[in-house]
């Protein structure tokens, strides 16, 4: 149930929301029967009055099966607004990423606490780092967000990517022009490029977003595990439609090209009352994540954890992919059961959401972020290393967590702001030091 206080639109609790399951699917849905029209996707005179408005995710002739649009009845057309004028939120950063220095150094980042000012969804967005160019449609930024306040008479809206968000702490309400979303720690919420939508909280959140500039994120392909596995199509969800009829002025926040644009219109453009298509936000629960691992000896490569892919022209090499860490049983005989210690072509943005992650055993906590650039040597501390290779290798479940990475096919850049603040862990190295050199025959 939404209710107003002090002025400030809150969702007490999680709504009683309902949802259209499967990845990728064509669905239709009407706030109000009989505002789809029936057999044409633009009719002289659409029912009740409404307006048909086609929202592209790619390009008119892309192949049918990557081929991504939907059909919106709005209530107005969403072109009739006003210019549009720069906004000033300094902490957000796009690509290209030329004044970020690269660095070979492996980063760690304490929790950022939520500010003790007000502050909503948008201007609580700090980038730590990213790669590509938003011109040129290539490349990802990782960003963090930090809110304690909903977003009021305010909509956001993302020209450049797409957008996966990650809570960590507090409950988010989106309200979206295909619909509302309710979305917990534990889960994702995927916005595409261009859709329009509002943060409502309750209390202070703070979480992860993966700005994809690229290709739409797909399932993987799952090659030899065959036609079952990992993230199950029927566990996405898509809303049903609702709209707001609201006449009073709403704040349009546009990033476009980098840089934020705001524009005042005259009513909500969250104004849809029907849609059908196959473009549309979606949320999943990672809990439901079929965790694929090996039942006799070695440790699988992480890719074996990919929830999400957003590919690139290179086959097999992700512009980003979205890799989760579950709780999951080890059964690994003769084995190192955490990742073992390797450098990789690909760069590695880590979260975690709640818990320990079994590589590191101190020092990464629930909000806090790590980057492993490409090459750059990582794996296990010196006390998960000296635990995992103690152990009695008896099946073990790893419980009570949940980290995830970002995983790009290119340097990810740190920014000015995630170099200079105080979270930044001076001594992360330190973590690799003191392991005991081997003693050859």
């Amino acid at each position: 149930m939404t209710t107003i206080n002090d002025g400030q639109r809150v969702t007490e609790t999680l709504m009683d929301l309902h949802y259209q399951s499967g990845f990728g699917n064509h669905f239709s849905s009407e706030a109000v029967p009989g505002a789809l029209p029936v057999g044409q996707n633009s009719p002289q005179t659409p029912p009740f009055g409404l307006y048909a408005e086609q929202l592209s995710g790619t390009a008119f002739t892309a192949p049918r099966h990557e081929n991504r649009r939907s059909w919106l009845y709005r209530l107005r057309p969403s072109a009739g607004h006003g210019p549009y004028a720069p906004y000033a939120q300094d902490r957000l950063k796009s690509g290209p990423f030329d004044a970020a220095a690269p660095t070979p150094n492996r980063l760690r980042w304490d929790p950022m606490e939520v500010p003790a000012e007000p502050t909503d969804f948008v201007d609580g967005l700090v980038t730590i780092g990213g790669n590509g160019d938003v011109a040129t449609q290539a490349g990802m930024a990782a960003h963090l967000y930090l809110a304690n306040r909903s977003m009021i008479d305010r909509v956001f809206q993302n020209a450049d990517g797409e957008l996966l968000i990650v809570p960590q702490q507090g409950d988010l309400h989106l309200v979206t022009e295909f619909g509302r979303l309710d979305v917990a720690p534990g889960e994702i919420v995927v916005i595409p490029r261009g859709v329009r939508f509002r943060v409502e909280i309750a209390g202070p959140v703070r979480g992860y977003v993966c700005e994809s500039y690229g290709a739409a994120f797909r399932l993987p392909d799952l090659g030899p595990i065959g036609s079952n596995g990992l993230a199950n199509s029927r566990d996405f969800l898509s809303p049903v439609a609702a709209f707001e009829d609201i006449d009073n002025p709403t704040e349009v926040i546009q990033k476009f090209q980098g840089g934020l644009w705001k524009a005042t219109w005259d009513h909500s453009p969250l104004d849809v009352a029907a849609w059908h298509g196959n473009l549309a936000p979606y949320k999943y629960d990672l809990a439901r994540f079929n965790t694929i691992n090996t039942v006799s000896f070695d440790h699988p490569d992480p890719s074996i954890f990919t929830v999400l892919t957003a590919p690139s022209e290179v086959p097999g090499t992700a512009n980003v992919d979205f890799v989760i860490f579950p709780p999951r049983w080890m059964v690994a005989e003769h084995t190192f059961r955490p990742p073992w210690f390797h450098r990789n072509v690909m760069s590695e943005f880590m979260g975690l959401v709640t818990g320990a992650y079994d590589a590191k055993a101190g020092g990464f906590s629930p909000g806090g972020a790590s980057l492993h650039n490409a090459m750059s040597d990582h794996g296990p501390d010196v006390a998960s290393h000296k635990g995992a290779t103690e152990a009695e290798l008896k099946p073990h479940k790893i419980d009570g967590t949940m980290a995830f990475m970002f995983e790009s096919r290119w340097v990810i850049r740190p920014t000015k702001y995630a170099l200079e603040t105080s979270a930044l862990q001076a001594d992360y190295d330190a973590c690799w030091t003191g392991f005991p050199k081997a003693r050859l025959p």
